[in-house]
């Protein structure tokens, strides 16, 4: 069975009342009901959604808004799976622990350092991008000293305190959902021809349909589609790995998993059906500008590309922030778990797991390193190798909520606050479109498909190897220290 984090209310530790605990004092929950409400809701607003959005609308034209359905389904059925275990056993490892008791110890090592390998990776994707738009600005200092700055601010934040790290949190995904629910409304009234001051030839729900049809390049541009956009909506599992360290995890949970489908409805679907109903989709602007600057542009709402840059900023810098706290906590139940060094489980008096989180934030500055110095060669190998992660994590979800559904039946159906939909017809559907996924990814060349799935594949297998590796290792520790003592009995 699955080791649980120690636990404590802040302020609440052996020092005595109002006083923090003293070194490793545990998790502490510090996050608030608030943190939670916008950490659940900007988990799942990507800057991909920024910026990766333009070359799905010109692979699939309007079909795109079907590859977002699709991907947003399997999302929603997948976070349903994941909140039914987490609800009844909330926990930082989230799917990762759960994966340790429903598969067995090598599904929750291998799964848990995959997840922690990907948003390392993501932290130097993310400092650069960032650091890319702050040069802009201010070119007086470099890249490389943008994304130092940006990786420092945010290690601090995150070594504060939990709720350090759910304020930031709370602000930059809040700036993220102002941002797009004015997007839509402005666009929508534009599609419809009733906002005030302006007059746009381009916008109408004809778009469509006008330039070729909805599915201009054929119904396999959906699927094409789904392949651009599907790693877009990794983040949506945060809310789970946070509700760990909230005062209420139960209800936590269940709060996130019941508002997924509004979530993804109304910041993936409603957005992108604005953009393209506002622009025909093989207009030149879309790629040019970016999908949402050009929108912007096609209203004639001055200074659009700032507007954007300040909002994509925010984005990158909230995804930064979870990255950081995510990979730290995943690192953290790994330690407790003996899957990882015992130090990673380590917390400050504020219920900080520091080791883990420098160690996270080492092999992202690493990460950095080789972006500015081997970004064709070693760092394309690292996003490549950890591309179809959000997929693997996904069918492990999957693999273990068949498992562990019989599992709390059996020893606290009183726990099963959340279920999953028709299972477990559901359950099997989605893994079948999870594999279908990344079958069709291995047909993939025109955009790198086939290269994630297989270096991703490379990864997956050594870090499966090491577990079962260890895993033989500690069984035989453990025959050996049985056979000593079956010994000494004897004598």
């Amino acid at each position: 069975m699955t080791s649980q984090p120690t636990m404590t209310k802040a302020g609440n530790g052996p020092d005595g009342p109002g006083e923090p605990g003293g070194p490793d004092a545990g998790l502490q929950a510090g996050l608030k009901n608030r943190h939670l409400s916008m950490i659940a809701i900007g988990g799942v607003i990507g800057a991909g959604l920024f910026v990766g959005s333009s070359s799905g609308i010109a692979t699939a034209g309007p079909g795109i808004l079907l590859s977002y359905a699709l991907v947003g389904t399997m999302v929603v059925l997948v976070m349903r799976m994941l909140g039914e275990m987490s609800a009844a056993n909330p926990t930082s490892g989230s799917f990762s622990a759960h994966a340790d008791r429903a598969l067995g110890r090598w599904a929750g090592f291998s799964i848990g350092w995959l997840y922690w390998f990907f948003w390392v990776v993501v932290l130097a994707i993310e400092a650069t991008a960032g650091a890319v738009i702050l040069e802009s600005w201010i070119p007086a200092v470099p890249q490389w000293g943008w994304a130092l700055i940006v990786m420092v601010v945010l290690t601090a934040t995150n070594l504060v305190s939990v709720g350090s790290y759910g304020e930031f949190e709370f602000w930059f995904a809040g700036i993220k959902v102002v941002a797009i629910g004015a997007f839509i409304v402005i666009g929508g009234l534009a599609v419809f021809g009733v906002l005030p001051g302006v007059d746009s030839d381009s916008a109408g729900l004809g778009n469509l349909t006008d330039h070729g049809g909805f599915l201009p390049n054929g119904p396999g541009a959906i699927l094409t589609g789904i392949l651009l956009v599907v790693f877009s909506f990794m983040g949506s599992e945060i809310a789970t790995l946070a509700a760990g360290e909230s005062e209420n995890p139960q209800r936590a949970v269940t709060k996130s998993t019941n508002s997924i489908i509004w979530r993804i409805g109304v910041f993936y679907l409603g957005s992108i059906f604005v953009v393209v109903t506002l622009l025909p989709w093989d207009s030149d602007a879309i790629q040019k500008d970016g999908s949402y600057v050009a929108a912007l542009n096609s209203l004639g709402i001055p200074n659009a590309g700032e507007i954007m840059k300040f909002i994509v900023l925010t984005s990158v810098l909230s995804c930064l922030n979870s990255g950081l706290y995510t990979a730290s906590r995943m690192a953290f139940s790994l330690g407790q778990r003996g899957d990882a060094p015992k130090a990673f489980a380590r917390t400050t008096g504020r219920g900080v797991p520091m080791p883990a989180i420098i160690a996270s934030v080492v092999f992202g500055f690493v990460a950095v390193f080789f972006n500015y110095e081997f970004p064709d060669s070693v760092f394309l190998f690292l996003v490549n190798s950890s591309g179809a992660v959000a997929l693997f994590v996904w069918l492990v979800i999957c693999l273990s909520q068949l498992r562990m559904r019989k599992i709390i039946e059996r020893e606290t159906p009183e726990k099963l606050v959340v279920r999953m939909w028709l299972y477990p017809y559901l359950t099997y559907a989605t893994i079948a479109l999870i594999v279908f996924v990344l079958g069709y990814m291995l047909t993939d060349t025109e955009h790198d498909g086939r290269q994630t799935v297989l270096l991703s594949l490379l990864v997956a297998a050594v870090v499966v190897g090491i577990a079962l590796v260890l895993e033989k290792v500690r069984r035989g520790k453990a025959r050996a220290e049985f056979q000593e003592e079956q010994d000494s009995t004897t004598v």
